[in-house]
C-alpha cells in the first residue's frame, strides 16, 4: 500500500482501493478524490514492491484487507489491463472477501472521483460501483441544450413536490472540479432528485461537463419530499461563490 486518505478509527460504509502501475499515479488519484470527497476512506496500491512500475499482488491484497478492517464494503479501481488482472487474481484466490469487494469497470481517475463523491453521500457498495462505472460515459457526448418548452415555465409556481430556481454563478471559474463536488455532496444529502441545467445534480462529473462559467445562469429543479430545501441549498451555495469571490 502506498497511500491512504480518510478518517481513522471510524467504521465506513464503503472504502475505495485505487490500483495503478505507478505509485505516484495511485497516490495522486487518492489525493484528488479526497479533495472532492473529504472523509472517504481511500487507499492507494501502486507500483511494485521494489518501487518500480507494475502491480503487486501483495500490495493489492494488503490494501483490500486494510480497507475491510474499517469498511463494510470495498470498491476497487484499476488503471490498466494487467492491474485489472492482478485485482481479479486477488479476488479469486483470497478468502474472506465474501462478495464485499467489487472491481469497477471504470476509467481510473473519473471513476475514482465519482465513486468517492457517492461514498461521501452515504451510498452503499452497489451504488458506489454504479457511480464509478457510469463515469465512463459522462464525457462521451456533449450536453444537449434543452428544447424549447422542455423546461418548466419561468412564471408561476411549480407543482406540489417540485421546486425551481434560477441562479447566477458568481465565481469566475464556474463549475470546475471543487465547486461541482461541493454541489454534488450537498444534493446527495437531501431526499430529492435535483437537476442543474438538466443534468444530475448529485454527479460531480455531469456538473463539470456543463462547462458553466462565471456569470452564467443555472436552472435548478427538484422533485421529492425535500425538493424545496434542496433547491434552496443549491442556490445559496452558488450565490456564496464557493469561497472564490
Amino acid at each position: 500500500m502506498s497511500g491512504v486518505a480518510g478518517p481513522v478509527g471510524t467504521r465506513a460504509r464503503v472504502a475505495l482501493v485505487l490500483v495503478s502501475h505507478s505509485q505516484r499515479l495511485a497516490q495522486g488519484a487518492v489525493e484528488l478524490s479526497a479533495q472532492m470527497a473529504p472523509g472517504v476512506l481511500l487507499l492507494a496500491a501502486g507500483g511494485t514492491d521494489d518501487g518500480g512500475l507494475g502491480t503487486s499482488y501483495d500490495r493489492v491484497s494488503g490494501a483490500i484487507e486494510e480497507a475491510l478492517r474499517v469498511a463494510d464494503g470495498v470498491v476497487v479501481l484499476a488503471d490498466l489491463g494487467s492491474a485489472v488482472m492482478t485485482v481479479e487474481s486477488v479476488l479469486d484466490l483470497e478468502d474472506g472477501f465474501d462478495g464485499r469487494v467489487l472491481l469497477a469497470d471504470a476509467p481510473f481517475v473519473e471513476g475514482a472521483v465519482a465513486a468517492a463523491v457517492t461514498a461521501h453521500g452515504g451510498g452503499d457498495v452497489a451504488e458506489v460501483l454504479a457511480s464509478a462505472e457510469h463515469a465512463g460515459g459522462t464525457f462521451a457526448v456533449p450536453a444537449a441544450a434543452p428544447e424549447a418548452g422542455e423546461e418548466n415555465p419561468a412564471d408561476g409556481a411549480p407543482p406540489a413536490g417540485e421546486a425551481r430556481a434560477v441562479v447566477t454563478l458568481r465565481n469566475p471559474l464556474g463549475l470546475h472540479a471543487r465547486p461541482a463536488a461541493v454541489l454534488a455532496r450537498l444534493v446527495a444529502g437531501f431526499d430529492a432528485s435535483v437537476a442543474i441545467d438538466g443534468v444530475n445534480g448529485a454527479s460531480v462529473l455531469e456538473l463539470m461537463k456543463l462547462g458553466a462559467t462565471g456569470g452564467q445562469e443555472l436552472t435548478v429543479t427538484g422533485e421529492g419530499p425535500q425538493a424545496a430545501d434542496a433547491v434552496r441549498a443549491v442556490v445559496e451555495a452558488v450565490e456564496s461563490g464557493f469561497g472564490e469571490v
